[in-house]
């Protein structure tokens, strides 16, 4: 009798109600799921997103625990000991807290930017290069969002990962929640995923509201032919400047790139298609799954899930209208229009954000074709998003910074100390800076003693 009682006390059924907040989170999971199969909201990510939120979720399952992730850190001790549970017993460590280390370390996201590359054609960003001001044009809600959710109590860590939903690019937000907050991981990941579903929904008003009738009905002209060695250099010379001005972003642009490369070299077709494909459908599963493992409802169910929601729908908006507005002000300066329903496409939304462009000019204009011309700043908000992503793990992922942000309080600062901030912040950024013997020492002011750093 005493083994049965054991028994249906060590079950999940009896566990329940210690948790009430479970119950709930579970409720979310089953209405996610509901999305992903019934309404199809980006199904590939969602659901096992969704799946994964419902394990961690599951009383006494042990599948995840994020005390081996506290503080932004692995605890590899406690992967080989074990976990030490409330009641005093110890528990190995489970199979999303495996998987989840790919997060952690940011292997997945560097994994799917290489299949995302090998399915990208960058020849109408080739064609047209003024494209590429379009894309940078619409990463203004990652920005703006930053400093919304930094007045908002957000961290500038946090703020940063907030803002990177802005750039309607899951796996780049994923990469940068992980590193920088990565207790917001499971919000962020849903907020954007769920909010890339949506973008037929949320561009089109926003589109129409900033243009005439007149400007959507521009016909652009046919984009010209670009070269094979055009394709081949792009991904080459796209990852030594960007590297070389922006080191942080080198993993997500390197690997872009060397997707693209397979792509377009024309002699690497097995890798080509195993990138695209099996490499990308395994990796998605693991990423999903386990992101979603995050949202625990300690992490979900608080005021800041709300805030992120809402910080989300406004990236988007304003990523939206920064493209468009942009190809408003280039107008006034070019003799051959461009269209400015191709500027929403910016958002890295591929390819979804271009055809919304497409659909919304005919609807204006049957005869009016922006599927290719809008490909250009859609692709080239993929290589924005990445490297908005590396200016924030520039500015955050350091130890540094902290230091840093402690000078610049401007009460207890000098003229010539900042200076000093500030070109110690661009020799970070930009490691080119630096000069051979040069050597930048500051001490700062008595109550910031951990300010004193050097760089050489």
């Amino acid at each position: 009798m005493e083994a049965i009682t054991n028994f249906l006390n060590s079950t999940g059924f009896a566990k329940l109600g210690e948790n009430p907040l479970q119950l709930v989170m579970l409720a979310v999971s089953c209405v996610l799921l509901y999305l992903a199969i019934v309404k199809k909201f980006e199904p590939l990510l969602l659901l096992p997103i969704a799946f994964g939120m419902l394990l961690t979720n599951l009383p006494g399952a042990g599948i995840y625990h994020a005390e081996l992730f506290e503080g932004g850190h692995v605890h590899w001790e406690m992967f080989a000991e074990g976990v030490k549970l409330a009641n005093g017993s110890t528990e190995a460590a489970g199979l999303l807290d495996v998987l989840y280390l790919g997060v952690k370390l940011g292997v997945y996201p560097c994994l799917i930017f290489i299949g995302v590359g090998c399915m990208t054609d960058f020849g109408p960003l080739i064609a047209n290069p003024k494209s590429l001001l379009l894309g940078a044009a619409a990463q203004l809600g990652i920005f703006v969002t930053y400093v919304g959710a930094v007045l908002l109590g957000f961290t500038p860590a946090q703020a940063g990962s907030i803002g990177i939903i802005g750039g309607a690019d899951g796996p780049t937000a994923i990469f940068v929640t992980s590193k920088l907050a990565p207790e917001l991981l499971g919000p962020i990941a849903v907020a954007a995923y769920s909010y890339m579903a949506l973008v037929p929904v949320i561009q089109p008003p926003i589109m129409k509201a900033l243009t005439t009738k007149k400007e959507r009905m521009i016909q652009m002209k046919q984009l010209r032919q670009v070269t094979k060695t055009e394709k081949i250099l792009f991904p080459i010379v796209v990852t030594i400047f960007v590297s070389l001005m922006l080191p942080s972003a080198a993993s997500l642009v390197g690997c872009l790139m060397l997707g693209n490369l397979l792509r377009e070299s024309g002699v690497t077709e097995r890798l080509n298609k195993t990138a695209q494909n099996e490499l990308m459908n395994i990796v998605t599963i693991f990423l999903g799954t386990s992101v979603g493992a995050t949202a625990t409802a300690a992490n979900f169910l608080n005021p800041q899930t709300l805030k992120i929601l809402v910080l989300g729908v406004v990236a988007f908006g304003l990523g939206t209208a920064g493209g468009v507005l942009l190809a408003k002000l280039m107008n006034v300066f070019l003799k051959d229009k461009i269209n400015p329903l191709i500027g929403s496409a910016g958002v890295s939304a591929v390819p979804m954000a271009a055809r919304v462009s497409q659909v919304v000019g005919q609807k204006e204009n049957p005869r009016n074709f922006l599927l290719m011309h809008a490909m250009g700043p859609n692709v080239a908000g993929v290589i924005g998003s990445a490297v908005a992503a590396g200016v924030f793990l520039a500015l955050f992922g350091v130890r540094w910074i902290r230091r840093l942000l402690c000078i610049s309080r401007l009460l207890c600062i000098s003229r010539e100390k900042a200076v000093f901030s500030f070109l110690l912040l661009a020799c970070e950024l930009f490691p080119w800076l630096r000069r051979g013997r040069l050597q930048l020492r500051c001490g700062v002011c008595a109550r910031c003693r951990c300010c004193a750093i050097a760089v050489s």
